[in-house]
């Protein structure tokens, strides 16, 4: 049995205002999150919440993951746009051309995420949020599908990306060159044994597939911190 991606977990200096800003766009449940912050439980198939943690460390350079949202024409697109400027997102330049037909925004605490065009055949039957979108080497998009049992759905050219058999979003690795690491990791995966399963035997599986196991402060009785082979921090939790 594989483990299951319990949460992709935002750290947070404001976590209740950047769960609500979330809740806003995406039209999720806001719950408590036992951490002192909030989780957000999905409204579709996406598969996996969204947690948002405190935490005192500042942003510092691009995060390594994004979403990618979708949109089903250009006034649907132009719509969430407004919704999430309304709500305090903003425009950011991380490169695009003006010829890209994306938008690329920030929330409230600078995480950046694009609103994609209609018509995008890769993301057409993903949901809302169509994709994860990371940075990340082929080793790592085939060690994260072994780990969590997702069949490679795009293996080309070094770029990578997985899909939960029961649907929902991808997520998917650009490949080479990677972007220099700045500080910590803003985003991370939380994922939990299967049903059943141990904390530990799942945390020597992750090891026997690739993972190395971390000091963090996040680590206690209830997680273990660990890293992928690209040196992504991510953590185990006690089965819920």
């Amino acid at each position: 049995m594989t483990c299951r991606l319990f949460a992709v977990c935002f750290e947070a200096s404001r976590p209740l205002s950047l769960a609500a800003f979330w809740a806003g766009v995406l039209g999720w449940e806001t719950v408590d999150d036992p951490r002192g912050g909030a989780a957000l439980l999905p409204g579709d198939d996406t598969g996996f919440r969204m947690s948002f943690v405190p935490s005192q460390e500042p942003k510092t350079g691009r995060n390594r993951m994004h979403f990618d949202l979708t949109s089903t024409s250009p006034e649907d697109q132009q719509r969430t746009v407004a919704r999430a400027l309304e709500l305090g997102a903003r425009h950011i330049d991380v490169g695009q051309s003006p010829q890209d037909a994306h938008v690329v925004l920030a929330d409230p605490e600078g995480n950046e995420f694009c609103v994609i065009e209609p018509g995008n055949d890769f993301l057409a039957d993903c949901g809302f949020i169509g994709a994860l979108a990371c940075d990340g080497s082929r080793e790592v998009g085939h060690f994260w599908s072994e780990s969590l049992g997702w069949p490679l759905v795009w293996d080309q050219d070094q770029e990578t990306a997985i899909r939960s058999p029961r649907g929902g979003p991808k997520i998917t690795w650009g490949g080479p060159p990677l972007m220099p690491r700045a500080g910590r990791d803003r985003l991370h995966f939380d994922l939990a044994p299967p049903a059943h399963g141990d904390l530990q035997a799942e945390v020597g599986h992750l090891l026997a597939l690739g993972a190395t196991r971390i000091e963090s402060g996040k680590s206690g009785d209830d997680r273990v911190t660990m890293a992928d082979p690209d040196g992504n921090e991510f953590c185990v939790l006690t089965p819920r």
